[in-house]
């Protein structure tokens, strides 16, 4: 009699697999924020894999800062449409006007911190009791503190002191009116984890995830791309480079890394000869302060 040995990649979707549905069976409104990134997109196959033939017990949900990539949410829409699943997008830009936020000013100016007002009263309007995002542990040290599901009290706030214990595998989602929690399947995965199953999965990506040529602002040690969001200035240095993406975030503060990788194979390859972790590289608000990240997160970012 013949046996099956699961490997590492098996028994991180085997584990994902089963978080999504303790999410399916332990909350009434769940939703699953999902932006046209790499991660989302994995999450989104991982529900397929979870809940097919069935619909998804969940919604995906994008909160839209305006300054997206466009490549990223033409993929996002095409996915949606493809699998017939429900999409809800919600836009920064009616936050910012419906409570006068004040925008942030100066040459990269984001809306990262911002974004966290419109997930909240999203959270609110749709009386969502958990969000499922694609957070990974290696992203950034304030992620590691993180347990696979994070309450979040009635404000949205994250308290990384009070982190319940997930031991054997089991996860608590009991939360008073007015809390929510965040589950992130993949938060035991890394970038090149995430690669690896994407490869063997043959998952669709956006094309920015592979080198192209585009126009990019050099500043400092790091590539911007050009668009309407960022202030250019007579003595930026502007050059054509050969670049893809590590991460899909805001075109105003995520980076490029110059590259010839222009398939999975040569992108794993580069990951695995990187020192430097993916937001470390290529996210610009997370050189803010050293606890740029658990900050947003104590406020309510995702």
């Amino acid at each position: 009699m013949s046996t099956y040995k699961l490997d590492y990649l098996d028994q991180l979707e085997s584990e994902a697999i089963h978080i999504m549905r303790e999410v399916a069976g332990q909350f009434e409104r769940p939703a699953l924020l999902f932006s046209g990134g790499k991660d989302s997109i994995t999450l989104v196959h991982l529900a397929l894999k979870a809940f097919r033939p069935g619909k998804f017990p969940f919604p995906l949900v994008h909160i839209d800062t305006g300054h997206n990539f466009p490549e990223a949410l033409a993929f996002r829409d095409a996915l949606a449409a493809n699998i017939g699943e429900t999409l809800i997008v919600r836009q920064v830009a009616d936050t910012i006007a419906r409570q006068q936020l004040t925008e942030q000013k100066g040459k990269f100016a984001s809306r990262n911190a911002l974004q966290t007002y419109t997930l909240l009263e999203t959270i609110e309007a749709f009386e969502f009791d958990c969000c499922i995002g694609g957070a990974r542990r290696d992203e950034e040290k304030a992620r590691a503190k993180e347990r696979v599901f994070s309450v979040r009290n009635e404000f949205g706030e994250w308290d990384p002191k009070q982190q319940r214990p997930e031991l054997w595998n089991t996860y608590n989602g009991r939360i008073q009116k007015g809390e929510n929690v965040r589950v992130f399947p993949i938060s035991n995965w890394t970038e090149l984890d995430v690669w690896h199953y994407i490869r063997r999965e043959n998952i669709a990506l956006p094309s920015i995830y592979f080198s192209h040529e585009r126009p990019v602002l050099v500043h400092d040690d790091q590539l911007i791309a050009l668009c309407d969001f960022i202030q250019i200035e007579a003595s930026d240095v502007i050059e054509t480079r050969r670049v893809r993406y590590r991460t899909v975030g805001d075109m105003t503060c995520t980076a490029a890394v110059e590259s010839n990788a222009a398939d999975i194979d040569a992108v794993i390859n580069e990951i695995i000869a990187t020192r430097i972790s993916e937001r470390g590289e290529t996210r610009i608000d997370d050189r803010a302060t050293e606890a740029a990240m658990e900050d947003r997160k104590k406020n309510g970012y995702f």
